[in-house]
């Protein structure tokens, strides 16, 4: 909106950038342009402000698919005069000289009239298709064909306006039609989630399964390793204990060896004694074989004192006592002749 001071019987507008101002007097065109500031009759001028910046204009659209539907259409039409003067000479945009308002309701004029021919673009797609297509590709449709019908129009370019662009947010059913439409996709997806939760589980369960069978694996494995180690080390137990009655064994051996070969030493070494006793004793018998009776008799007297610690009494019979005279006799004579 423009800005207009008061100065006794003259004033002064300000206009901004956006907006392109008109100023008539006399009936004829005076100022034109963007941003004007100027001095003014007030009885004598007449001025219209003409906004030169994107407007946005919001829709809602009801109608009718071709299987007799309810369906609605949603969106914003964005447009933006082209040209003032001609907008000017078509719409009211005159305002007031002391407070800079518009005097009428122009832009209630644009939005009337783009959304009666949006509108009716827009219905005919939505009564030339299904539901179920609308709902799918709908929104894009109704763009293309609004959009393509308003660039085409040729009154709002003899008006000096131009659509900018056209979003159309949402074709849609009815709620309650919504609803059932929505109800096998809904169905479907809680199927599949079902289905999914189903696999998530079968694979929980599976991988639960598969953990038990490695752990009883491991434990077949572990008790077999338990067991080959018992049964390994009762072969190193017995190896051990044949190896101790091998070594005893050999032990035994090896000292009745050296006892066998002790016992051959010491008989070899009793019989050579023997031996040599035998002979000494039949060198010595050879020896008494030769000596007369008495020296035997004497000898063995001899030896029988050595062996008799104590002699009680000695009973000499005539027996022993006359050929041992005799014997004395005769070895006295023989000595007594000799000399």
């Amino acid at each position: 909106m423009a800005e207009v001071r008061n100065f006794v019987v003259v004033r002064h507008l300000r206009s901004e950038l956006s907006q392109w101002v008109l100023a008539h007097r006399g009936g004829r065109l005076r100022r034109s342009g963007r941003g004007l500031s100027f001095w003014y009759l007030p009885l004598s001028t007449s001025i219209a402000e003409v906004p030169m910046d994107d407007r946005e204009l919001p829709f809602l659209f009801h109608g009718k698919s071709s299987d007799f539907q309810d369906v609605t259409a949603q969106g914003v039409i964005t447009f933006r005069v082209v040209d003032a003067v001609r907008l000017a000479e078509r719409v009211d945009f005159s305002i007031d000289l002391g407070t800079g308002a518009w005097t009428a309701r122009p832009l209630d004029v644009l939005s009337t009239l783009l959304t009666g021919l949006a509108e009716q673009l827009a219905l005919s797609v939505l009564a030339r298709a299904p539901i179920r297509d609308l709902v799918a590709a709908g929104a894009e449709r109704v763009r293309e064909v609004v959009g393509e019908g308003l660039d085409a129009d040729e009154g709002l370019s003899a008006m000096g306006l131009e659509v900018v662009t056209i979003r159309v947010s949402v074709v849609q059913p009815t709620a309650e039609l919504q609803r059932a439409m929505e109800a096998p996709a809904r169905e479907r997806i809680q199927q599949e989630a079902d289905d999914a939760g189903f696999e998530r589980r079968a694979r929980a369960v599976e991988k639960e399964r598969a953990i038990q069978e490695n752990e009883l694996q491991n434990r077949i494995e572990l008790a077999r390793r338990e067991e080959e180690l018992i049964r390994q080390s009762g072969l190193n137990e017995r190896r051990r204990r044949e190896e101790d009655v091998a070594a005893k064994r050999l032990d035994a051996e090896g000292a009745a060896e050296r006892a066998r070969i002790r016992s051959s030493a010491d008989a070899e070494s009793i019989r050579l004694i023997e031996t040599a006793k035998v002979e000494t004793e039949r060198e010595r018998l050879e020896t008494y074989r030769t000596l007369p009776p008495a020296v035997i008799a004497a000898l063995a007297a001899q030896a029988l004192a050595q062996k008799i610690e104590r002699i009680d009494h000695v009973n000499v019979t005539p027996e022993l006592l006359g050929p041992m005279l005799s014997d004395l006799v005769r070895a006295g004579t023989a000595r007594l002749g000799g000399k």
